[in-house]
């Protein structure tokens, strides 16, 4: 059973009576972690609600996710008067706060934490060390902006947050559980899907300042007839750089070529940075696949976890 455990400004604690429904959409990163839960309106409510700053949900002992409320609600029907809050994970503080356009020119993991992260009150758990020079964040860029782009410009990946609100600086592919999904559990819905559109084949940096034009191919995408041509303006652009942004721009094109949704008959089946081994004969669908995003949810109908597929 799903509980939840609202924290105030104040520091008092508060647990939600039983769960009427609820939703709890996973993702690790971006787009941001989510919660809606709907219960009976109590009196003690009163003064909680308006004070409840942080959100706590647990089912059987552990964790699903910690994070900031963001909103309540109070409604009258016929199912009586209700209490809906709704929050999103920790991610939301680095998402909310806009970062001072600011230049490095050494950057140590450890500066970017400092500056960009522990102001939030967010710990930070950096399993990969990352570091760089000449990395600058531009004005108007969010917190987690300013963190994601330099982990992605010298690590080469994005940083996720665990289920405990914890901020990891590592790769979150391939770092969970496996799932296996095969003929013998009844699959409530799936669908698969592939598509061309939007994959690029080939990527043209220019930089008009030195004159130099790069071209970095998908030479796969090549091969199977693909062509959508992109050109991207780098001023002042070293050939590092330049290979990087190109391979980069490829990559994130690609990742929604394919996409496969389950839907399986009950909570939390997995979280994302697990992996679903799909062993389904009579759909012709096997292989392994990561879980990018994970949705749980209790209502009328029961409890569902609709988990996309794809491959990172």
């Amino acid at each position: 059973m799903l509980t939840i455990q609202l924290t105030t400004y104040d520091g008092a604690s508060y647990e939600l009576p039983t769960l009427l429904r609820w939703d709890i959409d996973l993702s690790g990163s971006v787009p941001c972690d989510s919660l809606s839960v709907t219960c009976l309106y109590d009196e003690g409510m009163a003064d909680v609600l308006p004070k409840a700053t942080r959100f706590a949900a647990y089912q059987e002992g552990g964790t699903v996710l910690r994070g900031v409320v963001d909103a309540y609600e109070i409604s009258l029907s016929q199912q009586g008067l209700l209490a809906t809050v709704e929050g999103r994970g920790m991610a939301a503080l680095l998402l909310d706060n806009e970062s001072e356009a600011v230049s490095y020119e050494q950057a140590p993991l450890s500066d970017i934490l400092a500056n960009h992260v522990s102001p939030y009150g967010i710990t930070a758990d950096a399993k990969q060390d990352v570091s760089g020079h000449t990395y600058a964040v531009v004005s108007g860029s969010s917190q987690w902006k300013a963190l994601q782009g330099f982990t992605r410009r010298f690590g080469g990946f994005d940083p996720y947050f665990t289920q405990e609100g914890i901020l990891v600086v590592a790769p979150l592919w391939r770092s969970g559980k496996n799932l296996r999904v095969d003929d013998s559990i009844p699959l409530l819905s799936l669908q698969k899907r592939e598509q061309r559109y939007g994959v690029i084949s080939e990527m043209l940096i220019q930089d008009k300042v030195q004159g130099i034009s790069h071209r970095v191919p998908n030479q796969e995408f090549i091969d199977q007839g693909g062509q959508r041509r992109h050109v991207l303006y780098m001023p002042r652009s070293t050939a590092a750089s330049r290979r990087y942004t190109g391979e980069y721009q490829i990559a994130q094109s690609a990742l929604e070529q394919l996409e496969i949704a389950v839907e399986l008959p009950f909570a939390f089946a997995a979280f994302p940075g697990d992996q679903a081994d799909l062993q389904l004969s009579r759909l012709n669908l096997t292989g392994r696949y990561d879980v990018v995003q994970a949705r749980s949810r209790m209502d009328a109908d029961g409890e569902r976890t609709e988990l996309i597929l794809s491959v990172r």
